[in-house]
């Protein structure tokens, strides 16, 4: 299992299935976020709702000192039912999923895109050591990341400008699925990349539960061992601000503390639409936000773990 394959079937109705990668540049310029969609594919998405299109390819552009932007392109259904070929049979490895000239598979992606007068295009390699996931709830949904400390290589162009290296960037690459969306979450994805190429993530998640209750899990992977840690306590939780601040408490007195937060008057709000089609809801995101991470092994010295480039964090609800 590579955490990719695909859990959906074209008659499922009520059903939203996502792959996604984020990528910080190695030039610290800026983030790119890349979203795969499929939504309702048993009832063509919700045709009430001009984002509600059951196929779709969204790219998201951080600068670094800018307003971030995005860009979504829709794409029906019959792309798929008159080409099987362009999405996998549901479980089956290798993964891979096509719309148009936009294809995602288990170690790379293209895509293409214009809109207005905008036109982005990509061609991702991407390769990892370690892989998590963080929710598994059968049929009600999951979060996974199949690719936790990834390194991209590749081309990203933006109009005229192009984006290109031998490692172009890391970040993740990420597979969630669900009957539907959480009315609150809390998630970040943190990189620490090193001068060796073996860098640390970790990687946490909140949502809420039934009964008024809250999940709560987190992961790290250090020196090349994954640690999971199911205490986790939230200190601070600013959704305006993405201010995120996290104690996490593992066996044997393992400690980590994390602190995660949004660029001030860059956050990104992005309007995503409910699987039962009554509406739309608000999802902030930064995906260049700043990070900082404090380790404590017994036995060992305290390390100190920062970032300007290697973060995202994404909240939902108050």
């Amino acid at each position: 299992m590579t955490f990719n394959e695909r859990f959906s079937t074209l008659s499922m109705r009520r059903r939203y299935e996502v792959w996604f990668l984020r990528l910080g540049l190695s030039d610290g310029s800026g983030a790119w976020w890349f979203r795969y969609l499929v939504m309702n594919p048993g009832r063509s998405g919700c045709a009430s709702d001009p984002l509600g299109k059951p196929l779709q390819v969204w790219a998201t552009w951080f600068p670094r000192d800018g307003k971030p932007e995005t860009w979504i392109q829709g794409f029906p259904m019959e792309i798929l039912r008159s080409n099987e070929a362009g999405m996998s049979k549901q479980g089956a490895s290798p993964f891979l999923r096509e719309a148009g000239e936009n294809w995602i598979g288990e170690s790379e992606c293209r895509g293409r895109m214009e809109v207005g007068d905008q036109k982005i295009c990509w061609d991702l390699r991407y390769r990892s050591l370690f892989r998590a996931e963080l929710s598994s709830k059968g049929w009600m949904g999951f979060s996974r990341t199949p690719h936790s400390d990834a390194i991209f290589s590749g081309e990203i162009a933006l109009n005229d400008r192009s984006f290109r290296g031998e490692p172009l960037g890391h970040g993740m690459q990420g597979h969630n699925c669900g009957y539907r969306y959480r009315r609150f979450w809390s998630w970040t994805h943190i990189h620490f990349p090193d001068a060796r190429g073996r860098g640390s993530t970790f990687e946490a998640l909140a949502y809420e539960m039934p009964l008024g209750m809250v999940s709560r899990t987190a992961v790290l992977w250090h020196d090349g061992e994954k640690y999971k840690f199911h205490r986790v306590r939230e200190r601070v939780r600013d959704s305006q601000k993405l201010d995120w601040r996290l104690e996490c408490a593992g066996a044997r007195g393992l400690r980590v503390e994390v602190s995660v937060c949004g660029r001030e008057g860059l956050v990104h709000r992005l309007p995503y639409v409910k699987t039962n089609c009554s509406g739309r809801f608000e999802v902030a995101n930064d995906s260049l936000a700043l990070a900082r991470l404090i380790l404590q092994r017994p036995g060992k010295a305290v390390e100190e773990l920062t970032t300007d480039s290697g973060a995202v964090v994404e909240m939902v609800g108050n």
